[in-house]
This record gives C-alpha cells, sequence and structure tokens, in this order.
C-alpha cells in the first residue's frame, strides 16, 4: 500500500489550455495518450458517502466502478482518504460486460452496507510528468444521474489539473512549479449537485 498526496486545480477551459502551455515550457511531456474515462460511483439510499465525503471525515471511503475508452472491461475502485493519506484497492470485475448490467448492480460494504449507482461521471483525461510530479488534465466532464430511469445528463464547462506526488514531497516544491491556488473538485460531489439543480 503506498500512500499519496493529491493536489487539485479548478480551472476555466482557457485557464487550462494557458497552464498547460507554460508547464510544457517548463518540461512537462506526454505520459500516457488521452482516454475517455468512465467512473459510476455507488452510494447508500441516503448517500451516506457523499455526506462524509463534503463534511470531511476521515476515515471515508469512494466506491466506484471505472471503464476506459467505451470498452467493456470493468474494474471496481475503493479510494480510501485517511489520516496517513490516500490509497486506493482495485478489483477487475471480469463477470460484469455491460452498462445496463452495471446499473443493476449492488455493492455491500462492511461500513456503509448496501451500495447502488448514484452517477456516472465521463470526461477525457491527459497525462503528463514534470520531474516528480504526475499531473492530469481532465476536460469535457458529464454526468449521468443513475437514481432516475431517465437517466438526464449534465454538462460541466469547468475543468481540473490534478497533481500527485509521493506522500514525502513538500507542499513548497509542488507550489514553486505551480502558481495557482488549489481548490476542492470532486467530480461525484458535482455530478450530485447538478443533478439536484444546485448549480
Amino acid at each position: 500500500m503506498s500512500f499519496r498526496k493529491e493536489k487539485k486545480y479548478r480551472l476555466t477551459y482557457s485557464d487550462m489550455l494557458t497552464l498547460k502551455a507554460k508547464l510544457k515550457g517548463h518540461g512537462m511531456t506526454p505520459l500516457y495518450p488521452a482516454r475517455l474515462i468512465s467512473s459510476c460511483y455507488f452510494d447508500t439510499h441516503d448517500l451516506r458517502l457523499y455526506e462524509e465525503s463534503e463534511e470531511g471525515v476521515l476515515p471515508r471511503k469512494k466506491i466506484r466502478v471505472r471503464w476506459y475508452n467505451k470498452n467493456n472491461s470493468f474494474t471496481k475502485e475503493v479510494k480510501v482518504s485517511s489520516i496517513e493519506g490516500r490509497f486506493k484497492y482495485t478489483e477487475r470485475l471480469s463477470s460484469l460486460s455491460s452498462f445496463s448490467e452495471l446499473n443493476d448492480m449492488t455493492f455491500f460494504d462492511q461500513v456503509y452496507g448496501s451500495l447502488k449507482p448514484a452517477i456516472v461521471v465521463s470526461y477525457e483525461r491527459e497525462y503528463y510528468s514534470l520531474g516528480t510530479l504526475r499531473v492530469t488534465f481532465d476536460s469535457q466532464i458529464k454526468y449521468t444521474d443513475c437514481r432516475l430511469q431517465t437517466l438526464p445528463s449534465y454538462r460541466d464547462d469547468e475543468c481540473v489539473m490534478e497533481v500527485k506526488v509521493p506522500i514525502d514531497c513538500e507542499d513548497d516544491y509542488i507550489e514553486s512549479i505551480i502558481s495557482h491556488s488549489t481548490a476542492r473538485f470532486s467530480k461525484y460531489s458535482r455530478g450530485l449537485l447538478f443533478s439536484d439543480g444546485s448549480m
């Protein structure tokens, strides 16, 4: 289990292009090809995981199923935020072959009990490397509400840059490279807010 530090930067599309160009000028290089990522977030009927995320409870979890580039290869991910840092467990769901099956799926968690699909988040992610920093840019973010039979979707005009570093990396080092202010940007939380008409 390896802990890591994550920092997020909330950006307009124009700001994202400007910052990306600036960091490329400082030596940032592509790490992997860009790809479409989709994640289905699971929660209790009263959205307990969402509430704990909003309140900053530690420890807490996010439980999701992720797939890439519209293929039907699904992976369950459990993201844990703790006092020590953040880490992630992954599990390949070989028995799952389509989104329609996913939408009918239920997980049982020892802490939270029964979990069902709440929101699907889809976006394009670009991957870069800059020294010890791993930098991603997420844009074209879309949310689909799985709690309603009509599956309404919502488009987010904002983007997010995320920086991941080893847990012992000093904040001063990151700030010497990226002068933007950090900001909270939970796609799951934003998806629920969009679907509830709060954004």
